[in-house]
């Protein structure tokens, strides 16, 4: 194997780790359980938004320049400014880190110690955050290297025994689209919003090994994020099978945590459950404080230094551990709103500059409008917003049936700002 073969494996298992979060075990089985005999075609829709536009997203952010910003810039300064911040609240404070907090009681306090108060639970998980995030140390860097191959292990041996000895058949179908179902599901995991920021870390990787061509620099981070495409779909696909093997066992509506925990204690008994728990605890940890690190940074450089990092972390372990007392399954339904408005216009940024060469820099504006002006649409409907009065117009919209009513809105208003602007630019 080559120097450049090399580089591309250790960076395609750097990316596959940086993706596998622990907190995105609790997706997959409870999605196959809902779709039942469906669960193939569910899964599709999943691994669209779960793996393939993370991918994607980690390619736009590298050949756009490599940050957040490079990607939404070709839109607005400002928009781009807005649109980071709402990405690093929602992998942060007000999503991912709480979620980190709720997923550790659930599945490793709870199981172990069930007479703890979730209140408790965040103030320990918590007040480890903020320990190691305001005093860093290389022991928890080296406590994640062993964590993600151990945390590999617990799953790969839950699903494959799951798969030896079947603990059931799915028996119901879904009365929804599968694909888009499994499409919106798969917003849950973030990674496609996460895959923005995750993109100069990779770009800044294959620069530091020496590659300096434009050519390399995508084509090193599509064969690496090939390589951690591979690794999540076989551990969302062995997830999401395992879900739906339990159809017949369990209700569809099985807490996610729960299920996960019951699914391991019925293959493995109390031992395995124990086991899983505190591994996905200890991973969680590391989630939070790599998350937290960076709000941290993000907001103290977004102040120039105005606002301290200390300040900044301080504020975010707080509001965070008041939000994970709620518990998992409150924390999923408060984010689907925003997932829901947010995620569209990152495909569209995503796809439009994966193909920035062919399209008319004057497309960016009409076309996140155009998305906008839907998903907003459905971000409020997810949120309980009565939408009657437009809901009639947009369900007319094709593919409005199948939950991508903003598909068409995005071409149309990409077409009317390249007219539009395109004029005012002949003007000038």
């Amino acid at each position: 194997m080559n120097k450049k073969s090399k580089d591309i494996l250790v960076l395609g298992v750097a990316l596959f780790a940086m993706f596998f979060g622990a907190g995105n075990l609790i997706f997959p089985p409870s999605l196959g359980l809902f779709a039942g005999k469906n669960w193939v075609i569910c899964g599709i829709g999943f691994f669209l938004t779960a793996i393939g536009m993370p991918l994607l997203g980690i390619v736009a952010a590298s050949k756009a320049g490599g940050t957040i910003a490079d990607v939404g810039n070709k839109v607005h300064p400002i928009f781009s400014k807005i649109f980071a911040i709402v990405i690093i609240l929602a992998i942060g404070p007000l999503l991912a880190i709480p979620r980190t907090g709720a997923t550790t009681f659930e599945m490793g306090i709870k199981p172990i110690f069930p007479g703890v108060s979730p209140a408790i639970g965040s103030i320990i998980f918590f007040g480890l955050t903020l320990y190691f995030v305001i005093k860093p140390t290389e022991m928890m860097d080296k406590v994640a290297k062993i964590l993600t191959p151990l945390l590999l292990i617990m799953v790969f041996a839950i699903i494959i025994k799951g798969i030896i000895s079947p603990l059931g058949t799915p028996t119901t179908e879904m009365t929804i689209n599968p694909i888009s179902k499994g499409f919106t599901e798969g917003y849950q995991t973030m990674d496609a919003l996460a895959s923005l920021l995750f993109g100069g870390v990779v770009l800044n990787s294959i620069i530091s090994k020496g590659y300096t061509s434009e050519k390399d620099h995508i084509s090193m981070t599509i064969k690496a994020g090939i390589i951690a495409s591979i690794g999540l779909a076989l551990v969302y696909g062995g997830l999401i099978y395992l879900g739906a093997s339990t159809n017949s066992i369990f209700p569809i509506d099985k807490p996610k945590s729960d299920l996960l925990i019951a699914i391991t204690n019925t293959l493995f008994g109390n031992f395995g459950k124990i086991a899983l728990g505190i591994v996905v605890s200890l991973a969680c940890l590391t989630t939070s404080i790599g998350l937290t690190a960076t709000v941290g940074n993000y907001f103290s450089d977004l102040s120039n230094n105005k606002i301290s990092y200390k300040a900044v972390v301080i504020i975010t372990v707080i509001f965070s551990g008041v939000f994970a007392s709620v518990g998992v399954e409150k924390i999923v339904a408060l984010a689907v709103p925003l997932l829901v408005a947010v995620y569209p216009i990152a495909i569209v940024l995503i796809l439009m500059n994966i193909f920035n060469d062919y399209i008319p820099k004057t497309a960016y504006v009409g076309a996140v409008f155009g998305t906008l002006i839907i998903s907003l649409y459905d971000g409020a409907s997810a949120a309980g917003v009565n939408t009657a009065a437009l809901g009639g117009i947009i369900s007319k919209l094709p593919l409005a049936s199948h939950g991508f009513a903003w598909i068409v809105p995005s071409i149309i208003g990409a077409l009317i700002s390249i007219v539009l602007l395109s004029k005012k630019i002949n003007k000038i």
